[in-house]
């Protein structure tokens, strides 16, 4: 069976969680305490990081971007990665968007002060990021928006890798209801339909220990 390691509101895990369940693969999970560095995991990623895939043959894959491609080269009967290389191109420009931009400006500051700081008994949450990452997601909230009313998916026609990638950084965000959909309708009709895909479902029955969601966050209807 394939075993993801992941954190519960890390964007990188959901991404690669979704994108199995877009492709029909069956996963099974584990939780990987990332800040105990256990010898054994970091024996799969020197890095330390999640998420890890282990495939079925035993072959370790680590870093979400270098995963997702590996599962669109190998399991191809559907593709979220474009298909030609024009689409492929705008796919990565929009992932690299949200996993590098986005996750820098905002998740970090947000589900990074609140939640994972935290766990790894860094100290209190810094409010000058907090105030940072509230003022900076309305940019990117405003960015999807753009697209989503210029085109049918994030990146053109097709469901792909940038829609999952954007859905798992405001699902995380919206985990902590940081997210301020009220302002930005064109966004939260785009996220609506990414919520009603039976391949995110799992990520909307999440429930931290300790931290429910609010009570919008699985309601496909808001």
């Amino acid at each position: 069976m394939r075993l993801l390691y992941h954190l519960w509101l890390s964007p990188a895990c959901r991404k690669i969680r979704v994108v199995l369940q877009e492709k029909g693969l069956d996963f099974t999970m584990k939780v990987e305490k990332v800040w105990e560095r256990r010898p054994e995991f970091l024996a799969l990623n020197p890095a330390g990081d999640v998420p890890v895939l282990i495939e079925p043959d035993g072959t370790v894959l680590a870093e979400s971007g270098a995963i997702a491609e590996f599962l669109d080269e190998v399991y191809r009967d559907k593709l979220l990665l474009g298909i030609n290389p024009v689409d492929r191109a705008e796919v990565r420009r929009l992932v690299a968007w949200f996993d590098a931009k986005m996750n820098h400006e905002v998740t970090e500051n947000l589900v990074g002060e609140k939640i994972m700081k935290r766990f790894l008994g860094f100290g209190q949450p810094n409010s000058s990021a907090i105030r940072a990452g509230k003022a900076n997601i309305g940019y990117h909230l405003d960015y999807i928006g753009y697209l989503g009313e210029r085109r049918r998916w994030l990146a053109g026609d097709h469901f792909s890798l940038a829609d999952i990638a954007a859905a798992a950084h405001l699902s995380a965000l919206d985990y902590l209801g940081d997210v301020p959909w009220a302002e930005h309708e064109p966004a939260k009709e785009w996220y609506a339909r990414v919520k009603s895909r039976p391949s995110f479902r799992p990520i909307l029955a999440d429930h931290i220990p300790g931290s429910p969601p609010p009570a919008h966050y699985a309601d496909l209807d808001f």
